[in-house]
């Protein structure tokens, strides 16, 4: 017997949740997908709201991860302490609130799902994310498959976290660029990988942005509101990991794009 676990990128505005919204309970029975991890760091355009994460779990998903926007909505603080299906980087300080990883239970047994984020490129500095799937992964599991979303910047990082856990987890996959890769494949050790799921969004974007505000930028406008989501159509992207339960090793991986 074998899973299937869909990972969707980077929900952006409302429109990603709308979309999300109308797209994810077909797809996830057209597909045959057992668990759902989305990334809803954007949600919210920047970061997350309780109501936005509510949608988010109505459309389907049974784990929401964030990112370098996790705090940005002072509302989703202590919902973080209260919802356990909600993660926040692990490598994060230890005063943040929320968790970083979690056991759950699902028809075909408890996966474990960590969220962890980049150092190259961000904004602060977290704890190596190296070492804290390390410190994670020594632990008492107790789960079968083991999932990794690396929120990070830089895809040389993504694709060395992918490399270095391959062999110890089921799958790891890359958020927070919001262009999906190429590259999803099984890794030599049996962990399913693609460097960046892409994004749930407007699909005339700039990784969901306004074009004229991101084009602005880049020509030199003075600083205007640079977080507005773009209009029209929006499109969903991610990748589905088929996994062997017993064994924990991915056995394909697809990626996926709806419009």
């Amino acid at each position: 017997m074998t899973v299937n676990i869909l990972a969707v990128g980077d929900i952006v505005g409302s429109s990603g949740v709308d979309f999300l919204d109308r797209k994810l309970r077909g797809f996830k029975r057209l597909k045959g997908i057992d668990f759902t991890v989305v990334n809803g760091e954007n949600a919210s355009v920047v970061g997350l709201t309780p109501r936005d994460a509510d949608a988010i779990f109505d459309a389907g998903a049974d784990v929401i991860t964030l990112g370098n926007h996790a705090f940005s909505k002072n509302a989703i603080v202590p919902y973080l302490d209260d919802n356990m299906y909600i993660l926040r980087p692990a490598n994060l300080s230890p005063l943040s609130s929320g968790r970083g990883w979690g056991v759950f239970e699902a028809s075909f047994g408890n996966v474990c799902v960590i969220n962890l984020i980049g150092r190259c490129g961000m904004d602060f500095g977290p704890d190596n994310p190296f070492f804290e799937a390390d410190r994670i992964l020594k632990k008492r599991l107790e789960a079968g498959v083991i999932l990794v979303d690396m929120h990070a910047e830089a895809t040389s990082e993504k694709s060395a976290l992918g490399l270095y856990l391959d062999g110890r987890v089921s799958a790891v996959w890359g958020t927070h660029t919001h262009v999906q890769t190429s590259d999803g494949g099984v890794l030599p050790k049996g962990t399913g990988f693609i460097t960046d799921l892409g994004m749930t969004g407007p699909a005339l974007s700039v990784l969901g942005v306004a074009p004229e505000l991101s084009i602005g930028r880049f020509l030199g406008e003075p600083e205007r509101k640079s977080y507005v989501q773009a209009p029209g159509p929006a499109k969903l992207e991610g990748a589905i990991f088929e996994i062997d339960p017993d064994s924990g090793r991915c056995l394909s991986v697809e990626a996926v794009r709806i419009l």
